[in-house]
């Protein structure tokens, strides 16, 4: 967690100095403008939005490992690979219904950009791929 920390804080400061180099360089770059047209601002607002947000995920980072007390066991060395290992829940590698439900949001995606009419075609695909995903345990081989 220590190291996650180091680098978002290593990010932050390099996206604020590439901040600050954009702008003095767009600046330079224009000297007929006026200084307030001189800087491109898109990209200007953009570089300090990544600089805040890499600093919030740093902060935020370095409150959790502050908050969970201790060393986490995939952060020693001496750990194996059990002892960071909890419950994740359960999941049915053999189903076939995440990929009916990836295959509806691309009829529906290229609906999109081919037809309109495809748009209800996928909503109604991916109604029957979240119905068969959530009940595929109360029917069939693997009923409960």
């Amino acid at each position: 967690m220590k190291t996650n920390i180091n680098l978002w804080w290593i990010l932050t400061a390099f996206f604020g100095v590439v901040a600050v180099v954009y702008v003095v360089w767009n600046i330079i770059a224009h000297p007929q403008l006026p200084v307030f047209n001189r800087i491109e601002w898109v990209g200007s607002v953009a570089l300090v939005f990544v600089t805040a947000m890499g600093a919030m995920i740093a902060f935020y980072t370095s409150r959790v490992e502050k908050a969970q007390g201790g060393v986490l066991p995939e952060d020693s060395l001496t750990a194996d690979i059990d002892d960071g290992d909890p419950e994740m829940g359960e999941f049915s590698p053999w189903s076939w219904w995440p990929l009916v439900l990836a295959g509806s949001a691309a009829v529906a995606f290229i609906g999109l950009a081919v037809g309109e009419f495809m748009i209800p075609i996928g909503f109604a695909i991916f109604v029957v791929a979240i119905v068969g995903w959530v009940y595929e345990y109360y029917r069939g081989y693997f009923a409960r």
